[in-house]
C-alpha cells in the first residue's frame, strides 16, 4: 500500500514534468518559426504554420516521453529522491535551450535543422569547431541566454512538482476489490499513454509520426521545425547508422552486378571482378603534355556568384577572367562530391562518390590502393602527385590517407612555415605563394590545392584586402529574402579575396610555367546562399573551369555535366596516350553520362533536384524554347540510374572490395 501511494504521487509530478518539457519544446518551436519566418515561402500561411505547430507537438511527446521516463524509472518506481525529476528536468531544460539557440546560426548556414553536418564536425579538428563557434557564432552568449532560460525553467518547473498531488481514494485504500481494480487500471492506463506517446500521437506505427514522416506541410522550413530539436539529433543518428550499413538512397548491393554493367564501357563483360567493368582506354592525348597540373579545390567556391542576376555584386571577376580567354573550358553544369571539405578531397583522391561512409577512416584505405585512386595512373604518365593544403596537415587525416593512396608528398601550412590567420590555417595567398616559390625546378607534377580562407570564423581584414564591406551590403540590399545582409556581405568578401587569390595564382604561374594546365572548382557550395530560399542550382553546384596550355573554348562539350569524380579521367583523357588503360567510376566530360550528383542533390544538362524528394526544377541558364521538349520524369528516372549504379559500386570497393558473387574478402 506505501508503494502504491508512493507511485501514485509520483507519477502525477511525472506528469507535469511531461507537460513542461513539451510546452517547453513547443514554446521554442513557435519562437523559432517567428523569428525565422522570413525562410518560409511567401506561399505559407497561418494553416501550415498551425499543421506544422500540431505536428511538432504529437512528435515532441517523444522528446517529451524520453525525459520522462528517467524519472518515472528511478523515482516512481524505485523510490529514489525525488530530486533526481527535479535534476532531469533542470538537465534537459539547459540542453535545450543551448540547442534552440544553436539552432539559429546552424540554420542559417546549412538551411536545416541539425543534420549529418553534427557527424561530421564530431570527427572534425574540434578545438576549430569550438574557435569558429566562439568567434562566429557567439557560443558564450548564446550559453549565458540559455542559462537564463533555464533559470526561468527552474523557477516554474521547481513550484510546479511542489504542487500537492490527488492523494489515493480512502475508499479504494479500504476495499482490495477497488483496489485491484484501481491498480490494474493505473497499469494499463500507463502502457496506453505510453504507446499513445511512444507513435507520436497514435497507438499504430502506421497513423503514428515520426522523424521519416514529419514532412506534411508544403513548406521545407516548416517542415524542419516539426522535429524539435532533440529528434533532429535522433534523425541524424538514425540516418549516419543506415548509411554506415548501407543504407543510402540508391546503394543496392544485391544489385552489384546490374550496377556494375551500367557504368562498363564494355557491356559484353560477364565478370565477378569489378576492374573489367571499371577499366576505360583513353582515345589519344588531345593538348601538348602539360609539364604541371593543378587541380584547385576552392573553399565554398559556389557558384552562383557567377550567375548573371549577380554581377552587380562583382564577386566572381577573378575566375570570370580565366573564363573570359580563349584557353580556357568552363562548364555550369557541375556538383561537388558533397557537402563537405573532406568529402570533397576524398573524391578527387581516390575516385570514389560519397555514400556517406568516411574514407579517410577506413581501415581498408590503408592498406592499399583503391583501383580508381588518382596518383597511380599520373605515376604511369610521369607525374609526382602532390597535395597543398592550406590548413594542418593532421585535420581529419586527409594528410594519411592522401599518403597511403599514393601522393607523393602532402604540404600544410607548417611545413611552409606560413602565418596562421584562423584556427583552420593560413590565408590562401600564403598558400599560393609558397606553392608558386616551390615549383621553380620541380619535376612534372600533378597538384591538389586546398584552399581555407573562405570559411568561418571570417576574420579576414577585406578593407585591407581591398573589399568594400558597406558598398556590398547596399548591393544586397536590393535582392530580397536576404536574412543577414551585414554577415553575407562579410561571407561574400571571403569568396571575393580567394576568388581574387585563385585567379591572380593561375595567371602568374601560366605566365612562368605556360606548359601548365589548371582545373578551378569548389569543395561544396553549402554554407553560403543568397537568400532564404536558394534554389538547388544556388544551394549546391560549383563551377568547373578548364584553364592553360592547348585548352580551347570548344574542347569539351558545351556544359558538359559531371561532377568532382570527372575531373582526374577529363585529364587523363587529355593528356593520355591512345589506349593508356585507366580505371574509374565515372566517365569523364568528353563522354558524359549526363549526371552530376553528390550526397542531397543532382543534376542534368536542363534540371537539378534533390535526390531523396521529387523536387526538381530547372537550370537557370536553360533557355525557355527548350522547356516543352524536356521530361522532367524522363530526367530524373535516367539521373537516379546512374547515380544507383555508382553509389552502388563505390559503395561495394570501400566495404567489400573488388570481388563480388563469390569470395568478398579481396
Amino acid at each position: 500500500m506505501k508503494f502504491l501511494k508512493r507511485f501514485f504521487d509520483g507519477i502525477q509530478r511525472d506528469l507535469r514534468l511531461f507537460l513542461f518539457v513539451l510546452i517547453l519544446l513547443e514554446i521554442y518551436r513557435g519562437v523559432f518559426i517567428f523569428m525565422m519566418s522570413n525562410y518560409m515561402s511567401p506561399d505559407s500561411g497561418a494553416s501550415q504554420i498551425l499543421t506544422a505547430m500540431f505536428a511538432g507537438l504529437r512528435l515532441s511527446l517523444k522528446t517529451a516521453g524520453a525525459v520522462t521516463l528517467i524519472p518515472f524509472v528511478l523515482c516512481s518506481i524505485f523510490g529514489l529522491s525525488s530530486r533526481i525529476r527535479l535534476g532531469v528536468g533542470i538537465f534537459s531544460s539547459l540542453i535545450f535551450s543551448l540547442l534552440f539557440l544553436l539552432r539559429f546560426p546552424y540554420y542559417r548556414t546549412f538551411q536545416s535543422t541539425y543534420g549529418l553536418e553534427v557527424v561530421q564536425g564530431l570527427h572534425d579538428d574540434l578545438w576549430s569547431i569550438i574557435v569558429t563557434m566562439v568567434m562566429e557564432y557567439g557560443i558564450f552568449w548564446r550559453l549565458l541566454v540559455a542559462v537564463v532560460l533555464t533559470l526561468i525553467c527552474i523557477a516554474i518547473l521547481s513550484r510546479l512538482l511542489l504542487i500537492k498531488t490527488f492523494l489515493l481514494p480512502e475508499s479504494v485504500v479500504l476495499d482490495k476489490k477497488k483496489l485491484a481494480i484501481f491498480s490494474t487500471g493505473l497499469v494499463a492506463g500507463i502502457f496506453i499513454f505510453g504507446l499513445f506517446v511512444r507513435f507520436g500521437g497514435s497507438f499504430t506505427y502506421a497513423s503514428g509520426l515520426n522523424w521519416e514522416n514529419a514532412g506534411i506541410t508544403t513548406d521545407d522550413f516548416l517542415n524542419e521545425c516539426i522535429l524539435d530539436d532533440a529528434q533532429a539529433l535522433y534523425r541524424t543518428r538514425s540516418i549516419a547508422k543506415r548509411m554506415e550499413a548501407g543504407e543510402i538512397s540508391g546503394v543496392n548491393p544485391e544489385n552489384i552486378a546490374d550496377a556494375a554493367q551500367v557504368i562498363a564501357v564494355n557491356k559484353a563483360i560477364n565478370e565477378k571482378n569489378l576492374a573489367p567493368y571499371l577499366e576505360r582506354k583513353t582515345s589519344g592525348e588531345k593538348i601538348p603534355k602539360p609539364r604541371h597540373i593543378f587541380i584547385i579545390l576552392g573553399e565554398t567556391f559556389m557558384q552562383w556568384p557567377m550567375l548573371g542576376k549577380y554581377d552587380e555584386l562583382l564577386l566572381a571577376e577573378g575566375i570570370k577572367s580565366l573564363i573570359a580567354e580563349e584557353n580556357c573550358y568552363y562548364s555550369r553544369n557541375f556538383m561537388p562530391n558533397g557537402n563537405f571539405t573532406s568529402t570533397a578531397i576524398t573524391g578527387i583522391v581516390t575516385g570514389l562518390p560519397d555514400v556517406n561512409i568516411r574514407v579517410n577512416y577506413q581501415a581498408r584505405t590503408y592498406e592499399k590502393l583503391y583501383i580508381t585512386s588518382m596518383a597511380p595512373p599520373f605515376k604511369e604518365l610521369g607525374y609526382k602527385v602532390d597535395f597543398w593544403y592550406g590548413g594542418m596537415p593532421s585535420w581529419d587525416s586527409i594528410a594519411k590517407m592522401s599518403i597511403a593512396q599514393g601522393f607523393d608528398n602532402f604540404y600544410g601550412y607548417p611545413d611552409f612555415n606560413a602565418t596562421k590567420q584562423t584556427t583552420w590555417g593560413t590565408k590562401d595567398e600564403n598558400l599560393f605563394n609558397a606553392l608558386l616559390n616551390h615549383l621553380d625546378g620541380e619535376p612534372p607534377t600533378v597538384h591538389v590545392v586546398m584552399t581555407t580562407t573562405n570559411h568561418p570564423p571570417y576574420n579576414l581584414d577585406l578593407s585591407v584586402e581591398g573589399f568594400d564591406v558597406h558598398k556590398t551590403i547596399e548591393t544586397l540590399k536590393k535582392f530580397p529574402n536576404i536574412d543577414d545582409v551585414n554577415q553575407l556581405a562579410t561571407e561574400l568578401g571571403h569568396y571575393w579575396y580567394m576568388d581574387e587569390v585563385i585567379a591572380r595564382f593561375v595567371h602568374e604561374t601560366y605566365a612562368r610555367y605556360p606548359e601548365s594546365i589548371f582545373v578551378v572548382t569548389g569543395d561544396h557550395a553549402i554554407r553560403c546562399d543568397p537568400s532564404t530560399h536558394p534554389t538547388i542550382f544556388e544551394h549546391q553546384s560549383v563551377p568547373f573551369v578548364l584553364f592553360g596550355n592547348g585548352i580551347t573554348k570548344n574542347i569539351l562539350p558545351p556544359d558538359a555535366v559531371g561532377d568532382h569524380i570527372s575531373i582526374v579521367p577529363t585529364l587523363l583523357e587529355l593528356i593520355a596516350p591512345k589506349d593508356f588503360a585507366y580505371y574509374s567510376i565515372a566517365p569523364s566530360l568528353f563522354n558524359s553520362d549526363g549526371v552530376g550528383f553528390n550526397t542531397d542533390a543532382f543534376l542534368t544538362a536542363k534540371v537539378a533536384g534533390q535526390i531523396d524528394s521529387d523536387v526538381i526544377e530547372w537550370l537557370p541558364h536553360v533557355a525557355s524554347n527548350e522547356l516543352d521538349n524536356i521530361n522532367l520524369a524522363d530526367e530524373r528516372a535516367h539521373a537516379m540510374q546512374i547515380i544507383s549504379a555508382m553509389r552502388t559500386v563505390g559503395w561495394w570497393i570501400i566495404t567489400k572490395g573488388l570481388f563480388f558473387g563469390g569470395d568478398t574478402s579481396k
